[in-house]
């Protein structure tokens, strides 16, 4: 049996202002967009691959209430690089709002930084192994 984790839901509040973030700013790829009448399928991914994320357009107050909250203020997104520098850098050029300043753990270097909706996520790159 073959099975994989292909997308993750993440709830936003507008479909465009989140493909904005992510793909305009970020990088990512849009690799669909689907129009289903009161909502879309719309998902991106990073330029190096990996799981989805399906923006999800929030119905109604409960959710609406998750918005950046879906992990209970943990962070809840981990975007692994090759390069901290590189990315960092070009994330900070691109107005992303990083927590903390860099640091070193014996998992890796990493920072946690927000997205536009408060989400919370590590830029990690991994320690060699």
């Amino acid at each position: 049996m073959l099975t994989r984790i292909s997308a993750l839901a993440l709830v936003v509040p507008d479909y465009d202002a989140a493909i904005a973030f992510y793909v305009d700013r970020l990088g990512f790829r849009l690799t669909e967009d689907i129009d289903q009448g009161h909502k879309r399928w719309v998902t991106v991914e990073p330029p190096g691959g990996g799981v989805r994320l399906l923006l999800a357009r929030t119905e109604g107050p409960v959710q609406t209430q998750a918005i950046g909250n879906q992990a209970g203020g943990r962070v809840f997104l981990f975007l692994e690089t090759d390069d901290f520098a590189r990315d960092h850098a070009a994330m900070l050029t691109a107005g992303v709002f990083f927590e903390e300043s860099p640091r070193h753990e014996p998992y890796g270097t990493v920072a946690v930084w927000r997205d536009p909706f408060g989400n919370r996520w590590d830029l990690l790159q991994p320690s060699p192994r």
